[in-house]
């Protein structure tokens, strides 16, 4: 039996999504990967995650709709979600935070390390 903690990463960015997948793997997480919002429902519903990190501007579904239907289903509604995103804007937070996203980090302000404080900071509560 598997008892590591398994977080998903829903980011198109190909190098980000490898270096916070390295970063996690390396601190005993398990991780898993999507591309796109679609691929990130798939995954989420099949794997059911204790963590997603979800980025907002993704190709076919964007992360503010991948959130929504992740908080309406009933395998995944509870599983925390960090937004990841280079929106800054208040008002994208405050969707973000309003849909039931549990954090928000914006990428341009956090390394690596950081998200993977951050994710251990969330698993915590």
């Amino acid at each position: 039996m598997n008892n590591k903690i398994k977080i998903l990463i829903i980011e198109d960015d190909l190098f980000l999504r490898r270096l916070c997948q390295k970063k996690l793997e390396k601190e005993g997480f398990e991780v898993v990967l999507a591309e796109d919002g679609k691929e990130g429902i798939e995954q989420a519903k099949k794997n059911i995650p204790d963590l997603i990190l979800l980025d907002i501007i993704l190709p076919n579904t964007d992360g503010f709709e991948v959130l929504k239907i992740l908080k309406e289903e009933t395998s995944t509604k509870l599983i925390p979600i960090i937004l990841l995103s280079n929106l800054g804007q208040k008002e994208d937070i405050d969707r973000g935070l309003s849909l039931g996203a549990t954090d928000y980090l914006i990428k341009a302000h956090f390394s690596p390390q950081e998200i993977v404080d951050k994710v251990k900071e969330t698993l915590k509560k």
